[in-house]
């Protein structure tokens, strides 16, 4: 059967976008046809289901539709696959009537015999909380991963009460269903339950009497649990995160069990700042007590990595610089700053994503085995990897930034458009650079790292490239050199795949050649609509104590020992970087870059 979570697509006609429709059991109707994103729902709807409607939304009429007021509410959405019917939960079908002050300890009154989890959003008015960490919460909740009792709260400056909170978040909220038990579909209760698990606490994030009445309200909705767990994500700006994870410690550390907080890169901008920072909070928090979260490693593909190399003998033998000639780890977006210049302009594209996102799939690939799964095993083995990195050198990098353009009677604007960004900026919204690991397994094989906002596609990959078969007598037939050779690629997103490009023959009574794939489409090989997303795992991780997919505070240190030196030379050199069209395949210097080491980009062919 398909799991899947899907919401509307914005391109989809307005008035698909706006119907509502509550789910219908299969023996109520027939599954109705979809056209693209847009479905019928279902006309004919039990009594039962509208009675049930009724009483929680007074507003709703017997023909099933909702005032106004009801239509324009958020809501927690459940997708079906293209030939099944389809629910819109609003906060009134899934949350019952708004939760007065009278009824909040009724909302918190949930079993509490045992064990228990409090977990608290720092920064919950935020857009990260809304997309991803509370759906990422649903999901967990609604698959059954998270404990028997538990709560969550959302703290903020945002002054909101908990029903204006509830509201915000569940516009993100979607239920993964199994359809071939569709009718059997439990997504209103299980919404209505989560939303009874959550509360909102405004307060200021440097008042440490703010963070006291945040304990008070844990302990009261903890009372009577034997042993309590408490996990802190801070999800907000990094120029806060030394007060508020004192305060937090200092205020709202559990008494009874474990206490964890997860920090959002970036862990500084270099070395000296990402020592103050590690510094700083060692002061409240152990080593064991810091998640540092790079949502990159909860990849779906980035996960397997290590499954495709130490459990396929196949692979074992030829992952060393004797088969290998290069290893290309490309991140590509679509879009540019978006009105975020300011915060980007301050990082850029090497600290934002190539030296934590890129150099973590780097370390993964080319660590050795690890002495077990054990987190620390696995850590041990990518310190050493980003250990023996040689220096980097500004000429094996090459910058650019994105220029406005025209296209297809659009105006795509430059980097420098946005109004965040300071005139005359040279931060690099592209980068492309060659690293190599100077020990016995690479030595020689350049590792060839590119990552661009504003280019012609979003994608992120990885891609071995073979060296060529020795003697190989069909060298003539096939031309250059990478049409020869054969490719390992790892697609990190979108559409999830591995595949294996070999040389074969073209049927047919000419003795031809060509490449084909071997190929892993996870979709369609597993029958997955849509894969647990990366917060998914993290978060689940973290509850669990499961620290293989963080990183540990040597792993950062040896980043930026590795980054700092060449960061330091682009800013102080102020080597302004080349420009490139907006939605092109980057500059032209990155292809220049390659060709120094007799390498083409795979992701250009």
């Amino acid at each position: 059967s398909s799991l899947t979570r899907r919401r509307l697509s914005p391109l989809a006609p307005a008035n698909a976008r706006s119907r509502r429709a509550m789910f219908v059991s299969a023996h109520a109707c027939a599954p109705t046809r979809a056209i693209g994103f847009t479905r019928r729902p279902c006309a004919r709807r039990t009594g039962a289901i509208v009675a049930a409607a009724m009483r929680r939304n007074p507003a709703t009429t017997m023909s099933g539709h909702a005032s106004a007021s009801a239509r324009r509410a958020p809501r927690a959405v459940a997708r079906a696959g293209a030939n099944e019917t389809f629910a819109d939960i609003s906060p009134a079908a899934a949350n019952g009537a708004p939760v007065s002050e009278g009824d909040a300890a009724t909302v918190r009154a949930i079993d509490c015999d045992g064990e228990m989890m409090s977990f608290v959003v720092f920064g919950a008015s935020g857009d990260l909380a809304k997309k991803k960490i509370y759906p990422a919460l649903f999901a967990l909740f609604y698959e059954g991963r998270l404990p028997k009792n538990f709560m969550i709260y959302g703290y903020a400056r945002s002054g909101m009460t908990r029903e204006e909170f509830i509201d915000r978040i569940s516009m993100s909220l979607t239920c993964r269903i199994d359809w071939a038990k569709a009718g059997g579909s439990d997504c209103a209760a299980k919404t209505e339950e989560f939303f009874s698990r959550c509360q909102y606490v405004s307060g200021q994030y440097d008042q440490a009497e703010d963070f006291a009445n945040l304990n008070k309200t844990m302990c009261a909705d903890e009372k009577g649990a034997k042993s309590v767990k408490r996990v802190f994500y801070l999800s907000i700006p990094p120029s806060i995160f030394v007060p508020v994870a004192q305060n937090a410690a200092r205020e709202c550390q559990s008494k009874t069990g474990d206490t964890r907080v997860i920090v959002e890169k970036p862990f500084g901008r270099d070395l000296t700042s990402s020592r103050e920072l590690t510094a700083a909070l060692a002061q409240e928090l152990s080593e064991e007590q810091t998640y540092r979260i790079d949502h990159y490693l909860g990849k779906e593909l980035i996960e397997n990595l290590t499954v495709l190399r130490f459990s396929n003998i196949m692979f074992q033998p030829l992952w060393n610089r004797n088969y290998i000639r290069n290893v290309q780890i490309n991140f590509s977006e679509d879009f540019g700053t978006e009105g975020r210049g300011g915060y980007f302009d301050h990082y850029g594209i090497i600290r934002d994503i190539m030296q934590n996102h890129l150099l973590q799939i780097l370390a993964l690939f080319a660590m050795e085995e690890p002495a077990s799964l054990d987190a620390e095993d696995i850590r041990d083995e990518k310190v050493k990897v980003i250990k023996s990195m040689r220096p980097i050198e500004v000429d094996n990098v090459a910058l650019g930034q994105y220029k406005g353009r025209e296209f297809n009677g659009r105006i795509l604007p430059s980097y420098l458009d946005d109004d965040t960004v300071p005139k005359g900026s040279l931060c690099p919204t592209f980068a492309a650079m060659a690293l190599f690991i100077d020990n016995a397994r690479w030595d020689g094989v350049p590792f060839l790292l590119k990552a661009g906002k504003a280019l012609n596609k979003r994608q992120a990959e990885i891609r071995v490239q073979f060296r060529h078969a020795p003697g190989n007598v069909y060298g003539e037939r096939q031309g250059r050199v990478e049409h020869v050779t054969n490719e390992l690629v790892i697609r990190i997103q979108p559409d999830e795949a591995i595949y294996l490009r070999i040389n074969t023959k073209v049927p047919g009574l000419g003795h031809r050649l060509d490449q084909t794939n071997l190929d892993l489409h996870y979709k369609s090989a597993f029958n997955a609509i849509e894969l647990p997303d990366a917060y998914e795992r993290l978060i689940l991780d973290v509850i669990n104590g499961d620290k293989r997919l963080f990183i540990r505070n040597d792993e950062l240190e040896a980043a930026w020992k590795l980054f700092t030196p060449l960061l330091d030379k682009i800013e102080e050199q102020r080597i302004a970087p080349e420009l490139y069209p907006y939605g092109s395949r980057g500059p032209i210097g990155a292809h220049y870059l390659a060709s120094r080491f007799n390498v083409r980009w795979g992701d250009t062919k």
